[in-house]
């Protein structure tokens, strides 16, 4: 096996195994959603009409950023041109597109889901609703393009969400940040008004979570023999 070929081997196994973790975490229901992951040119991308819950890595196949076949013996998802739209014009590293249950609701309802949360800021603040069109559609791509822009994630009008990221565990991530998210928003209104985070306190966050380095551990320092 080429080198080149390797890497796609691993990312295709990749895909798969992130099509069972969100299958497992409720939030891929049989062939609905789809997921890919691209290395330089090419894009490791679920088939048309797989139980994603249950996915090996021969049912992903790969195209090139112009949608031709290089890899796999099924047809790609249907929303191909969403996800290489989202590669080429963002320069992302891996897509996930979900119909998971509390973001699907919010976006029957929602044109926009505010900020109520800091940890909303990871996904670049408010989602917003990206106005339905057809699955499939050229006009479907180009609303969730828009509605992405300065965002890593976008809810899809009646029909779900999409997350993208430069790594596919972040992508995945961020498809379960964003239904945590939904889920306290849905929650909240249903007790009343939801609060949601001004600029100012925004910002605020920001600057904590950078002076912080928040996100990731930090070892305690080295007790010093004097301070014993």
């Amino acid at each position: 096996m080429t080198g080149s070929s390797s890497v796609l081997g691993q990312e295709r196994a990749a895909v798969a195994e992130a099509c069972r973790r969100l299958g497992a975490e409720g939030l891929l229901i049989g062939t609905a959603g789809n997921v890919s992951a691209r290395v330089d040119d090419l894009v490791a991308i679920t088939a048309t009409g797989a139980v994603l819950a249950e996915l090996t890595a021969d049912q992903v196949t790969v195209v090139d950023l112009g949608g031709a076949l290089v890899a796999g013996t099924l047809e790609p998802t249907s929303e191909l041109d969403l996800h290489l739209g989202v590669y080429r014009r963002y320069g992302t590293g891996a897509v996930v597109h979900t119909h998971a249950p509390m973001a699907t609701a919010l976006s029957c309802v929602l044109d926009e889901l505010p900020c109520i949360h800091y940890q909303l800021l990871a996904l670049g603040g408010s989602v917003r609703v990206a106005p339905y069109a057809t699955f499939g559609t050229p006009e479907l791509a180009e609303s969730v393009l828009t509605a992405l822009d300065g965002r890593s994630a976008a809810l899809m009008a009646s029909h779900g969400a999409l997350t993208h990221a430069p790594t596919l565990g972040k992508a995945v991530e961020h498809a379960l940040l964003l239904e945590w998210a939904c889920g306290v928003y849905q929650r909240a209104a249903a007790l009343g008004t939801p609060r949601v985070l001004d600029e100012h306190q925004q910002l605020a966050v920001i600057e904590a979570a950078l002076a912080r380095n928040y996100g990731t551990t930090h070892p305690v320092p080295p007790v010093q023999e004097g301070n014993r």
